[in-house]
């Protein structure tokens, strides 16, 4: 480093943002993540006694991931080196896996290679890391906002250890945002800025778990606001909602979150809460889904929950689809909501799918042939054989009804399609017991 790069990095250590600043540089000072970075845990294990694998770090923006890389840079006696795969190409990595050669040949010294938005690098660029990693020339540090079982190359995923990071707690933010206002080395300490109890809960709970977005927020409150009377900068609710500005709504709709807020949305209409359900179609529609998926997963679900139990379920679904096709946004959030609250609403019923997967595996697993008086006469001389001989049309029967067998004789007496006892399927059931009391009559 010469002395222009030494005064370049002298000037980014006091000019970069507090976010950045605040990065802890040891395990224990990292806030959150204890069930990755507790004193119990593997990774903490690993990193304190340098025996560090390759790791996939994955989790939402803001959460720890590259922190953890910078904590594990400030621990390990190996050679870190960091590229991010939005502007890296493949001389970057033939660079880094050069050194590391040079670095565990020469010196015995191991190397961590840390990449930044390692879902970026396309399968090719990843496969170039697959022998290195595997012989141990570089130990790989990744990290990704993305599910890695979607975006990484399932090689690498199978050589590294996956440790998922969650959204920070409130209580999390609120402590880092402390921090943050009372060190005077990297914070803000020197500002002499205290801010209210109502202010510090709505930006921790407005950052969504997102400790750089309160960061974020509170430098801006600090460096924004001028000072009281008493000398001191007041960070109230008024200032703090200013400098955070509106929730943003974690929902991308290629990513992982996208899975779990229709998860949720699909959830609460099975458990019928039609505020719940309400409440996620919002939250989809906010972030600008597509009203044609939400209208397939609302079909789905009026025969896989609802089924028997209301078949007008089905009905209102479909014509929601067709609805939001011709109308589109933002009339269509109302006919979603009108289909949404009904599927909540309605009577719940899973007999049909469970009918299904029971027929199906009795196929899987039993080989039958249709009883001859089922089969077809119609063709090929196939009555001379005695196809369809000794059919019964049962609208030739009082009620419409005959008995007769129609199950394959290898399965005869099995039970698929059990109503259940909610809505039109205890009519159904009801019917079922009657046909089937005449039966034992006859």
């Amino acid at each position: 480093m010469d002395l222009f790069d030494y005064a370049r990095s002298r000037t980014m250590e006091k000019e970069s943002p507090l976010a950045s600043r605040m990065r802890p540089e040891t395990l224990e000072e990292v806030v959150g993540q204890k069930h990755i970075v507790g004193k119990d845990k593997l990774l903490y294990r690993a990193v304190k006694a340098d025996k560090l694998t390759s790791v996939i770090f994955y989790g939402p923006p803001g959460t720890g991931k590259t922190t953890l890389a910078r904590v594990i840079a400030n621990t390990t006696s190996a050679d870190f080196r960091q590229i991010n795969a939005t502007s890296a190409g493949k001389k970057d990595m033939e660079e880094a896996v050069a050194a590391a050669k040079t670095n565990l040949g020469a010196y015995g010294r191991k190397t961590i290679l840390f990449i930044d938005e390692i879902h970026r690098f396309n399968k090719g660029q990843q496969d170039y890391l697959l022998p290195y990693v595997e012989d141990g020339t570089v130990i790989l540090i990744g990290a990704t906002t993305e599910n890695p079982f979607f975006e990484v190359n399932g090689a690498l995923i199978s050589r590294s250890i996956i440790l998922e990071l969650q959204p920070l707690s409130r209580e999390d933010v609120e402590t880092l945002i402390d921090r943050a206002l009372t060190d005077r080395v990297k914070g803000l300490g020197t500002y002499n800025a205290v801010i209210d109890a109502q202010a510090r809960s709505f930006i921790a709970d407005v950052a969504g778990g997102d400790a750089r977005n309160a960061l974020n927020a509170v430098e801006l409150a600090v460096l924004t606001t001028p000072k009281s009377p008493d000398g001191k900068i007041h960070i109230t609710l008024d200032v703090a909602s200013e400098c955070i500005q509106k929730r943003v709504v974690r929902y991308d709709k290629q990513g992982d979150n996208h899975y779990d807020v229709i998860s949720a949305f699909i959830k609460s209409m099975r458990g019928s809460d039609p505020d719940a359900a309400v409440y996620y179609l919002a939250k989809m529609l906010y972030a600008g889904e597509d009203v044609r998926f939400i209208a397939r997963r609302i079909m789905i679900l009026a025969s896989e929950d609802i089924g028997n139990a209301d078949p007008m379920a089905m009905v209102v679904a479909s014509a929601a689809a067709a609805e939001v096709e011709r109308v589109g946004m933002p009339e269509s959030q109302i006919i979603l909501a009108q289909a949404v609250t009904y599927m909540a609403c309605a009577p719940k019923s899973n007999a049909a799918v469970n009918a299904i997967f029971a027929a199906m595996e009795s196929v899987r697993q039993v080989k039958t042939t249709v009883p001859p008086h089922l089969q077809d006469a119609h063709y090929g001389g196939h009555e001379k054989l005695g196809h369809g001989i000794g059919y019964k049309y049962a609208h030739d029967y009082p009620g419409h009804y005959v008995e007769q067998q129609y199950l394959p004789s290898e399965i005869l007496g099995e039970t698929f399609y059990r109503p259940g006892d909610l809505g039109y399927e205890r009519q159904i059931q009801d019917y079922l017991k009657k046909i089937h009391a005449s039966q034992k009559e006859t």
